[in-house]
């Protein structure tokens, strides 16, 4: 076990299953004399048997006094909902959970059981769909705060630790299956494979690891090539086709901030080579001025959300997240980008949304003793016409309060000093 991964102080999540790899993870990280608390979440896809799984958890950890905490997701409703297969959606409320609980409990990182099995399956998955280097670098070991230490731990270490020292476990019966393919891999493909290296499975992880010292190399030329030639949501177009291709594919999917497919990079490469312009999933890339800006897919609109506050909220039409927040008293870092906003509380009527612009849109922007229409703002901000359906405005039960990007209304802005007022950030979203 990776031990470099785990702070000596503070607490430390597991997100335990009941499996033989979470239980493993659980209780070496507690012999190792770590503090641990265990995280269950119910996925709730195999009735009575996720309950059990549940149970069995929570039952481990009482009897070993061990911090436990649980939550039950319908994943079959998140997937239909989201137009997700299954498996992505029991991901992403899987780790929506364990930010929480992580939240709650006051853990310092999370910690996850994936195996240098795990590994190697994901390597071989990826290979067959077809993949760049990035794909074949495996599970990454740390993604923000959640760790994954147990990389280098094979399936059969795992097995052999729980064997010695008596310590149960809950069988998934999916995991027996070959109607997925992560498990055809692991019962065909990699015994296959070691029939030709019996140790396959760590090989697997010296490639991923040596694949990812390269892709982290070529990454930072594109990072670099960035900071040189990027301005916010464009790129110089004559320089960004005068790059490689390591580089230019690399910066192309990191202003896009999201995934995209190979046709997709090189169509929006061969746009700033003609001066077109692109539409991909979501996106457009369209040549102006020199330029190749990147916005929402054309002719697509924001609906309208109502913002959690305090938390997050997705916009996902135009690649974005929305942060709210109280805080007691307003800072300098506002109203500078018009993407971080501070609102007097006392000002603000109802519950804030943010939604695309209506037909007769305007707004008193803050010390300019005028009204605009939003038509005004943005022309006067160099928004491309098919951009504006899907930049964020913020409005309350009174209107408007301000659009991101653009202008904050002169009704709720805070002042530097002021005090009890709501900040709401809009990041680009990782992709």
């Amino acid at each position: 076990m990776d031990t470099d991964l785990l702070p000596r102080d503070g607490l430390i999540l597991c997100a335990v299953s009941g499996g033989a790899d979470s239980m493993y993870l659980l209780c070496r990280v507690r012999e190792l004399g770590y503090a641990a608390a265990a995280a269950h979440f119910n996925h709730g896809l195999r009735g009575a048997a996720s309950d059990r799984d549940e149970t069995f958890v929570r039952e481990f950890c009482g009897e070993h006094d061990i911090p436990f905490i649980s939550e039950k997701g319908d994943v079959r409703a998140f997937a239909k909902e989201k137009t997700l297969g299954l498996e992505e959606a029991g991901r992403v409320l899987r780790y929506g959970f364990l930010e929480r609980a992580a939240d709650a409990l006051g853990a310092s990182v999370v910690a996850t059981a994936h195996t240098a099995d795990d590994n190697a399956e994901t390597l071989l998955l990826h290979l067959a769909r077809g993949t760049g280097l990035a794909g074949l670098t495996g599970i990454p070991a740390v993604r923000g705060r959640v760790v994954r230490p147990m990389l280098d731990v094979t399936r059969e270490e795992v097995e052999a630790y729980l064997r010695e020292r008596g310590i149960p476990h809950v069988e998934d019966a999916t995991n027996r299956r070959d109607e997925y393919a992560r498990n055809r891999v692991r019962h065909q493909a990699v015994p296959a494979l070691e029939t030709v290296n019996p140790a396959f499975v760590r090989a697997a992880g010296r490639t991923a690891r040596l694949l990812g010292a390269d892709e982290a190399f070529l990454d930072g030329l594109a990072r670099d090539f960035l900071a040189e030639s990027a301005d916010g949501d464009s790129i110089d177009a004559r320089a960004l086709t005068a790059q490689s291709w390591p580089v230019a594919s690399r910066a192309v999917r990191r202003m896009a901030g999201r995934e995209l497919a190979l046709c997709h990079v090189q169509a929006i490469l061969k746009a700033a080579r003609d001066g077109g312009a692109a539409d991909v999933p979501g996106l457009r890339a369209a040549c102006s001025g020199g330029r190749l800006v990147f916005g929402p897919a054309a002719g697509q609109t924001l609906p309208e959300r109502v913002l959690a506050v305090p938390g997050e909220t997705l916009i996902p039409e135009a690649g974005l997240t929305v942060l709210t927040a109280k805080f007691t008293r307003c800072t300098e870092d506002v109203h500078k980008s018009y993407n971080i906003f501070s609102f007097q509380c006392e000002n603000i009527y109802g519950s804030i949304t943010v939604a695309g612009r209506r037909p007769g849109d305007s707004l008193r922007p803050a010390g300019r003793n005028c009204t605009k229409t939003l038509k005004q703002l943005f022309q006067e901000a160099g928004i491309p016409s098919w951009q504006r359906d899907t930049v964020p405005v913020l409005r309350d039960e009174r209107g408007i309060l301000g659009v991101a990007g653009v202008a904050v209304g002169e009704r709720a802005c805070a002042r530097p000093g002021d005090r009890d007022i709501l900040k709401i950030e809009f990041r680009r979203t990782a992709g």
